[in-house]
C-alpha cells in the first residue's frame, strides 16, 4: 500500500518539506533546496543554495530580487517535464495565477501530492490556464474561500472601466494593481477590449511589464506617468501600485477616478475605506465556487489548506467526503490590501 503523503511531506516552521526528496516548496526562509511555485515574494524568497522553478518564474525573480539572488544554483524546469530529486519524481503544471506560476506534483512510492501554490481558474491572456492533476493530497490556498466571494468575468469589470472612461473623458482613471501579474493582466484585458491608446504606468510597474514583453507577452504602448502632464493624462488610464493611488503621487493626475483591481473589491466597505470610487472585482485567485470545483476536478480524498479561510473550505469539503487539514502557514497571502503593497515590502511582494 502506498504511503500516505503525511509521512513524507512535512510541515515545518520554514515551510513544506519533502523528506525523501530533501527539498522545500515555497520555503519561508533561505534553505538548501527550494522549489518555487511563482515569483510573488510571499512564495519566492531570496538566498537559497539551490532553486528550481519554471523558466519564467526564475526570470521574474531576477527582476524582482536582482540577478542571481534567488539562489546560488538555479534550475529551470518547463511544464510537464519530470525530474527526479532524491527518491521523488517531480514535475510542474500551470497554475494560472501569474506568468510562470506552477503547481508542484510529487510522487514517492506510488503516493502523489500536489502543491498548487496560488492559482485561479478564470482565463488570463498573460499566462497558461490551470491544469487539474489527480492526486492523493491536494495542497491549496483559500484566500477567497467564503460563499460571498464569487468573482464576475474579468471582461465585465474591464467594460465597467471603459464605460467610466467614456463617461468622464476629462478625468484620469488610475487603477490600483499589483506590479506582478495583476498589472499585466489588466493591461492585456484592456487591449483585448479594444483600448489601443497608450497606457501610463507608475515607475514601479515598468520593470515587470518590460519583463513580460521579453517573455513573449505583448502589452502595447506603455508610457511612464511621471513624464506626462495633467493635460495628457486627461481621459487616460494609469496603472499604479494600490498604495500610490492614495498618496500624493496621484495628485499629478487630472481629477483622478480611483479604481482598484482586486477580489477584495467584492466587499463594499473595504472599497469605501480605501477611497475607491470604481471597484473592479478582478482577482488572480479562485473564488468560492472555483475552489470547490477544483477539489472535485483533482479528485483528492484529502485537502491541505495553507492559508486563507481554511475552516470554511474544509467544512465544505467534508460534506463531499474529502478530509481536510488546516496547515496555517504564516507568511502567505499576496492579495491583501491591508498589507504593504508590492513595491514597499521587503523583499518585494505582490
Amino acid at each position: 500500500m502506498p504511503p500516505h503523503p503525511e509521512t513524507w511531506l512535512k510541515v515545518r516552521p520554514d515551510g513544506l518539506y519533502c523528506e525523501p526528496g530533501d527539498f522545500f516548496v515555497d520555503p519561508l526562509c533561505p534553505v538548501g533546496r527550494a522549489v518555487i511555485t511563482h515569483a510573488h515574494a510571499d512564495h519566492a524568497r531570496p538566498g537559497h543554495d539551490a532553486v528550481l522553478a519554471s523558466p519564467e518564474t526564475l526570470a521574474l525573480m531576477d527582476v524582482r530580487m536582482g540577478a542571481g539572488r534567488a539562489g546560488a544554483v538555479q534550475q529551470a524546469l518547463p511544464y510537464g517535464e519530470p525530474i527526479t530529486m532524491g527518491e521523488v519524481r517531480l514535475w510542474m503544471e500551470p497554475a494560472g495565477h501569474v506568468l510562470g506560476s506552477a503547481q508542484v506534483a510529487m510522487e514517492w512510492r506510488g503516493s502523489r501530492a500536489v502543491v498548487s501554490g496560488d492559482y485561479k481558474r478564470q482565463p488570463d491572456p498573460t499566462c497558461l490556464p490551470f491544469v487539474p492533476i489527480p492526486c492523493d493530497v491536494f495542497v491549496t490556498e483559500a484566500t477567497f474561500a467564503l460563499p460571498v466571494f464569487r468573482h464576475p468575468p474579468a471582461e465585465h469589470e474591464i467594460a465597467k472601466l471603459l464605460d467610466s472612461v467614456a463617461l468622464f473623458p476629462d478625468r484620469t482613471h488610475v487603477v490600483g494593481a499589483y506590479a506582478l501579474g495583476k498589472a499585466q493582466r489588466v493591461i492585456a484585458l484592456l487591449r483585448r477590449a479594444g483600448w489601443d491608446r497608450p497606457i501610463f504606468l507608475h515607475g514601479a510597474q515598468m520593470p515587470l511589464c518590460a519583463a513580460y514583453e521579453r517573455l513573449g507577452i505583448p502589452l502595447g504602448e506603455l508610457l511612464p506617468a511621471t513624464v506626462a502632464g495633467k493635460d495628457k493624462l486627461a481621459g487616460a488610464i494609469v496603472i499604479a501600485p494600490p498604495s500610490a493611488i492614495a498618496d500624493r503621487w496621484a495628485r499629478r493626475l487630472a481629477e483622478p477616478v480611483v479604481c482598484n483591481a482586486s477580489g477584495w473589491m467584492r466587499v463594499r466597505q473595504r472599497a469605501r475605506s480605501k477611497g475607491v470610487e470604481l471597484p473592479l472585482v478582478i482577482s488572480d485567485h479562485c473564488d468560492w465556487d472555483e475552489l470547490n470545483q477544483t477539489l472535485d476536478d483533482v479528485g483528492a480524498p484529502e485537502v491541505w489548506v495553507t492559508h486563507g479561510r481554511e475552516e470554511a473550505l474544509i467544512h465544505e469539503a467534508a460534506k463531499r467526503g474529502i478530509r481536510g487539514r488546516a496547515l496555517r502557514l504564516v507568511g502567505y497571502g499576496d492579495e491583501q490590501e491591508d498589507l504593504p503593497d508590492a513595491e514597499t515590502r521587503s523583499p518585494a511582494a505582490a
